[in-house]
């Protein structure tokens, strides 16, 4: 634990809100050469008063003798935790996903029926409920960063970034490249160049070009990450600035009160269990139809594509549930760095061996359309007519849910990386490293597809489209939306058309079967902590269970949605993370009612009191000539007590950082040393609570 500044040696004593004397406070003192002899005589009196004040407050102390302004934090790993699986929460989940897998098993179009149905009331009765949360959640953050809330450290006092700047970026670089980019990329963009937001610009027109880029770039870019970087946020903050345990219902404990174990906090973290098994499993079905879509195409197999895919599920998963019982994490990450370099070479692939110009000329124009048709794209809502509302259902809407639904596992993840830096550093650095990814992974992906479709074409003088001059060419080969193979196929029909092709196929499998199986491990490892009360090492078992789960439910979306496939997953995933879309903007609230208590914005407000009363004090007292000294208010001085409206032995101010053993009794514990005191109970945890693989710290 860093040691704390030296200021903290020095002993605090408490006070008491009604006590005649006040201490301490910026006060005036006359400046001039008789100044210190004048201020000698002048403080025996603020020594008379601080003596009584002492001696009348004498019985009430802080917790652990420290004032909350000075408390350094509370890290995680310094608390006194006993984990353990929570049983209540994996027993009630657990059984809720095998039921809907059974469901899904047996009657898929019943599941299908009904999550349309669902889908259609949500989308039209609570969808702009994600259309607050994207836009929302980047003016929150922006408002954290760039105000005095921003210098508030995801950490300790003094304590160093845990990962330097440049590991830092390269961790965020990797979490905007998924199957999402392989998938979508040449795919989503070239959808809308041929059919385009309803009252945008005409489909096919040299407008669309830049405006379809900027659309996809929409849904993956600042306002996806600001989903999951209020997660990260708040999850980091409570993690590592007020020691508690990294859950979901740990961050909203301000509003919730009470026990970890009340059902109120295992609602919550079940909520964001289920949202996550559902957002992850979607993005393993889209991997699994790319995958089978490619192994047809090198092997020539003509099986229907959702068999070959399940079968995919079905073997990666294997793998998933090896990697997680046998605890290879190093192996993993050595895959997720792999991948990600050949995904970065996958890229500049295609920009020097497809059409470089044109994609060198429509990057920055993407940008610039992207920043300019911001407003009018985020502005689009249901209220819109039938069109409009077939659109954001199918595309806006769904991708808010998505994101959503993803936010607990991505900002776990970023919380974890982001120790140590402040609020500033984390929201500009998620905001703006992924965020730059994305934008140039749909540019040169959606570009090249684009392209490829223009070459095809017969354009006018304006450069729309007005026919198609060769269909063989064409990725759609009549020029309409209709005519576009399916999803999965984009991606290689496009490479088709570039040298390499039959080398690039196999490794893009091998691509993304590793994000398959990184993926499905790390939301899996996730989940396990969820349903393991924070445990950073949780049962391997039980994250097994977690992959066979996501497995059973990208099996159901590929079942229900048959043919259709991405519907499935959009009626799913849209209903599934409505009651976390909640939690989030419950999260905001919570986040913010602690970061008005912190001990970096106390001082701050006691700085600025200090100053303004002392400098008020010292011109009405001694003209120009006066010098600042912290000194104890008397009777006639205090209107300019510095804390004055400021309650510090308030429970809200004081109780998250009173030191307790696993049972929640108080210890004692010096923040000057960072270190527990005295003799602590030995804790023995219970084994109807404990499983094996669970990790009860103590020290």
């Amino acid at each position: 634990m860093p040691q704390p500044p030296a200021d903290r040696d020095r002993p605090v004593h408490d006070r008491r809100a009604d006590a005649p004397e006040r201490s301490p406070v910026g006060a005036a003192a006359p400046g001039g050469e008789d100044s210190g002899e004048d201020a000698g005589r002048d403080a025996a009196p603020f020594r008379g008063a601080r003596d009584r004040a002492e001696h009348f407050l004498r019985e009430i102390t802080y917790p652990h003798d420290i004032h909350p302004a000075l408390v350094p934090g509370v890290s995680i790993e310094d608390q006194r935790i006993r984990y353990g699986i929570d049983k209540p929460i994996l027993v009630t989940v657990g059984l809720l996903i095998i039921a809907f897998v059974t469901w899904g098993v047996v009657s898929p179009l019943g599941v299908f029926d009904a999550s349309t149905a669902a889908l259609t009331w949500v989308m039209t009765n609570l969808g702009w409920i994600f259309s607050i949360i994207s836009i929302g959640m980047v003016i929150f953050l922006l408002v954290l960063a760039f105000t005095r809330y921003g210098r508030i450290p995801l950490g300790l006092d003094g304590e160093e970034p845990e990962y330097s700047t440049a590991s830092w970026t390269a961790m965020l670089f990797g979490a905007g490249i998924g199957i999402g980019i392989i998938f979508f990329g040449p795919f989503e963009p070239l959808t809308y160049y041929l059919s385009p937001r309803p009252g945008s610009y005409e489909a096919g027109s040299l407008q669309a070009v830049t405006g379809a880029m900027a659309q996809a770039t929409l849904h993956w870019g600042v306002n996806a990450w600001a989903i999951y970087a209020i997660v990260g946020l708040a999850v980091a903050y409570v993690s590592y600035r007020r020691g508690r345990v990294p859950l979901m219902s740990s961050v909203l404990q301000p509003l919730l009160g009470g026990k970890s174990s009340d059902p109120g906090h295992r609602i919550i973290d079940a909520l964001a269990i289920i949202a996550t098994l559902f957002g992850t499993a979607a993005s393993l079905g889209i991997g699994a139809l790319q995958i089978g879509r490619g192994f047809q195409l090198v092997t020539g197999w003509s099986a229907e594509a959702n068999t070959v895919a399940l079968v995919i599920i079905g073997i990666l998963t294997i793998g998933t549930i090896l990697s997680a019982v046998s605890g290879v994490a190093k192996g993993i990450r050595w895959l997720s760095n792999i991948n990600m370099a050949l995904a970065i070479g996958l890229a500049v692939f295609v920009f020097v061996v497809g059409p470089t110009a044109f994609l060198a000329n429509v990057i920055p124009g993407v940008i610039m359309e992207y920043v300019g048709s911001m407003p009018e794209m985020l502005s689009a809502n249901m209220g819109q007519g039938e069109d409009m509302q077939a659109f954001l259902s199918s595309w806006t809407t769904f991708y808010w849910a998505w994101w959503v639904s993803w936010a607990p596992f991505v900002g776990v993840f970023t919380a974890k990386i982001s120790r140590g830096r402040t609020v500033r550093q984390f929201v500009v650095g998620v905001l703006t490293i992924p965020s730059t990814i994305i934008v140039l992974a749909f540019a040169i992906m959606g570009g090249t597809s684009i392209w490829l479709q223009r070459q095809a074409s017969q354009l006018d003088a304006q450069g729309s489209t007005t026919g198609i001059a060769n269909p063989d060419g064409a990725i759609a080969p009549d020029g309409t939306v209709d005519s576009m193979p399916p999803a999965p196929e984009i991606f290689f029909r496009m490479m088709e058309h570039f040298p390499g092709y039959e080398i690039i196929v196999p490794v893009v499998m091998v691509m993304l079967a590793i994000f398959f199986i990184t993926t499905a491990d790390s939301a899996s490892l996730v989940n396990s902590q969820l349903s393991q009360k924070g445990n950073p090492s949780p049962n391997r078992l039980v994250t097994a269970f977690w992959a066979l789960c996501m497995a059973g439910i990208a099996v159901v979306i590929l079942l229900a949605g048959g043919q259709n496939a991405l519907q499935g997953l959009q009626n799913l995933i849209t209903v599934t993370a409505l009651p976390f879309a909640l939690i989030i903007i419950a999260m905001c609230v919570a986040l913010v009612r602690e970061m008005r208590t912190d001990p970096l914005i106390i001082r701050s407000r006691y700085e600025q009191v200090a100053v303004a009363n002392a400098v008020r004090q010292g011109v009405q007292e001694h003209g120009d000539d006066f010098v600042l000294a912290v000194e104890p208010t008397t009777e006639s001085t205090a209107e300019y007590a510095t804390g004055a409206e400021f309650d510090s032995t308030a429970e809200e101010v004081t109780d998250w950082y009173v030191r307790r053993d696993e049972d929640g009794n108080v210890v004692e514990y010096d923040y000057a040393t960072g270190t527990y005191t005295g003799q602590l109970p030995v804790v023995e945890a219970d084994d109807a609570d404990l499983d094996e693989g669970d990790d009860p710290k103590a020290e």
